[in-house]
């Protein structure tokens, strides 16, 4: 923890220098004096705090996420430090908060009703059903499921994530005809493009790369969505800088996680580009970023992420 805060300090202090001189070339040219005072003083104040207490982007907020000041909303820095709230975040609304905690806890007990793999693939409707079905999970209140629709049909660039929406219906359904389970993964990919991509990679990496994650679901990837905004305190804004709203993920159409065996969590972290896996998976061509190092879709930089469609 304490190499990650001097990483960020540091991170920040040349952040901070770079603004500084900006200023002082904007004083000597005078320009200054076309700017809004009101601007003028933000960004001196800004200055002034940064420097003499730089150990104010590392403070906790009341949920304990570290939580920058009002001056940095540069979208280089929220890519970096994706996990940092920013005074522009949107935040659900309190009283829906009770509402996503509840949809998120059915949603886990469908997934460990159907099996993680099962999941994957399961579509909204099938989830109402089970949830009718199963006393263990219990039926979509009408609140949860406008809860969950509103999730869909929000308009995210609010947010900060201006991705594609590939899934344009909340009921969309993948059809397992046209997908096959990958042995020893617990993922399914699609037929086709999917899964010979996939299969070259294995041939020409090696055993050591491993296929972390395949095809995802709307409800999938609305339980990973909601979990890291129930994390973040329904900061929906910094759910969205890690992962793609529900329809607007391409694992859903074709694209696939890889990893390097024995990672772990580590392959969801910058630390797989010094891995060999990646080093190979660069040189044969494989990486065409969906979500590169500087991208304008207010995404952190998903070096795992293989694009195929």
């Amino acid at each position: 923890m304490a190499g990650k805060t001097q990483t960020m300090l540091a991170f920040y202090s040349n952040y901070v220098l770079l603004y500084r001189q900006n200023l002082i070339l904007l004083i000597q040219h005078k320009s200054i004096q076309r700017m809004h005072r009101r601007t003028f003083l933000k960004h001196t104040a800004f200055i002034i705090t940064a420097t003499a207490a730089p150990e104010i982007f590392v403070q906790s907020c009341h949920a304990g996420t570290p939580r920058s000041d009002s001056g940095v909303r540069d979208r280089l820095v929220k890519q970096k430090f994706f996990d940092m709230v920013y005074d522009d975040d949107i935040f659900l609304e309190k009283d829906k908060l009770p509402l996503l905690k509840t949809s998120l806890l059915r949603l886990k007990k469908i997934q460990r009703t159907v099996g993680y793999a099962n999941f994957s693939l399961l579509n909204f409707d099938d989830a109402l059903k089970i949830g009718k079905s199963y006393a263990s999970v219990g039926p979509f209140s009408r609140q949860e499921i406008d809860f969950l629709e509103m999730i869909f049909y929000s308009q995210v660039k609010g947010y900060g994530f201006m991705g594609e929406k590939p899934i344009k219906t909340i009921t969309e359904k993948i059809i397992k005809k046209k997908v096959k389970k990958i042995p020893h993964t617990g993922n399914f990919l699609y037929r086709g493009r999917s899964i010979k991509m996939y299969r070259r990679i294995k041939k020409e990496v090696g055993n050591d790369v491993i296929l972390t994650s395949g095809i995802r679901s709307v409800m999938k990837q609305f339980l990973l969505f909601l979990n890291k905004a129930d994390k973040s305190c329904g900061n929906l804004s910094m759910a969205s800088r890690s992962l793609a709203p529900p329809g607007y993920s391409f694992h859903g159409v074709g694209d696939f996680d890889v990893g390097k065996k024995g990672y772990g969590i580590h392959n969801f972290t910058e630390r797989f580009t010094r891995t060999d896996v990646y080093k190979k998976l660069t040189k044969l061509g494989y990486l065409k970023f969906r979500y590169d190092r500087d991208n304008d879709l207010g995404v952190r930089f998903e070096p795992w992420h293989i694009k195929v469609i």
